[in-house]
């Protein structure tokens, strides 16, 4: 497929997205759909949220053109993106408007995956990696993880937005390189698109937030489409891993140290490093920029290096996400919120 295809694809998903996040906004603000500031927020004054239903919606749409109209994507990963990410954003919408037990909202998350693995057969472990139940289910917690990790990370103005749009930017431009087939770039590039137009709106200071209708949807579209991509040869788990290692490493090191202190882990908290800078710095826009600047300078790099030298990739995934770790332990990831009086907008 000619470039330009790709390029229309990415704009018009961009300006769809920017539109639809400004209608939805105004829908948020008339029926008082507004994320209210408390002790565990990272933010100081009311803001509306919910705008993750235009990435949904504009996604949606451009998965099922390339589907129905282009015949570009395949039925199995088509089925195993939306049937699961529907059911995700679902109950995030639903979490969203009123708040719902984490009991319920990780069964569904747990039917979500399923359905990617299992009933759409669109989803197989990546190349090199035995097709055993093990390796599935290992595989299906991975995703579960992941799709709550970017859930986790939603905590300042344009973060998620930003790294969605790297991982999927990244992806695209790898598999191009490797001649993958269009039905994947031709998802990623579709992502971009939607993210970017949300972003307009979400980056700092933001005027709406994404929700958990967003924050799922991304995680689980993200580890969907990324377990499809290393089916593509050079395209491995371990450049996968790289690719997400920025959110990664921040959210594990503040899940195990919040564990080994024997906090509930899925209790709302803003102890991540990339909160802890905030509230440190002031300033929202700096942090994101900051993570914005490590994934183009250090993180990009690596993964391809790692697919030039696929012996050495999974030394340069365990070496990037152990310097990223130690640096997120030592910003603090994790540890118990300090009461500041350097708030912000």
């Amino acid at each position: 497929m000619e470039l330009s295809s790709f390029t229309w694809l990415f704009l018009t998903a961009a300006v769809a997205s920017y539109c639809l996040t400004a209608a939805v906004r105004r829908l948020a603000l008339r029926h008082g759909l507004m994320d209210q500031p408390n002790r565990r927020s990272s933010h100081t004054r009311p803001t509306p949220r919910g705008g993750g239903l235009a990435i949904v919606i504009v996604f949606t749409v451009a998965l099922a053109s390339g589907w129905l109209w282009r015949d570009l994507i395949s039925s199995d990963l088509t089925v195993a993106l939306l049937a699961g990410s529907i059911l995700v954003a679902g109950i995030g919408y639903l979490d969203d408007r009123n708040d719902l037990s984490a009991a319920l909202r990780l069964a569904v998350q747990c039917v979500a995956i399923t359905v990617a693995f299992v009933i759409a057969g669109g989803l197989t472990l990546p190349n090199g990696v035995p097709a055993t139940l093990a390796w599935q289910l290992m595989a299906g917690l991975a995703c579960l993880w992941f799709l709550n990790l970017f859930n986790f990370m939603d905590g300042i103005d344009g973060i998620a937005a930003m790294e969605a749009i790297f991982i999927s930017t990244a992806a695209a431009m790898l598999l191009a390189r490797l001649d993958a087939p269009v039905e994947l770039i031709w998802s990623w590039i579709a992502l971009v698109g939607a993210c970017a137009g949300f972003l307009g709106h979400n980056w700092p200071p933001a005027r709406i937030f994404m929700g958990d209708t967003g924050s799922g949807f991304l995680g689980f579209v993200i580890a969907v489409l990324l377990v499809a991509s290393t089916q593509v040869s050079g395209f491995s788990l371990w450049v996968a891993i790289i690719l997400v290692t920025v959110f990664g490493a921040d959210a594990t090191v503040t899940l195990v140290r919040r564990m080994l202190r024997g906090e509930k882990w899925h209790r709302p908290h803003r102890s991540h490093a990339y909160q802890r800078l905030s509230r440190r710095w002031g300033s929202h826009l700096r942090v994101t920029s900051l993570y914005c600047a490590i994934n183009c300078l250090v993180v990009l790099p690596a993964a391809v290096a790692a697919i030039a030298a696929p012996a050495l990739a999974p030394g340069i995934a365990t070496l990037l996400f152990a310097g990223l770790g130690w640096i997120a332990w030592r910003v603090g990831a994790g540890l118990p919120d300090q009461p500041t009086t350097r708030e912000f907008e």
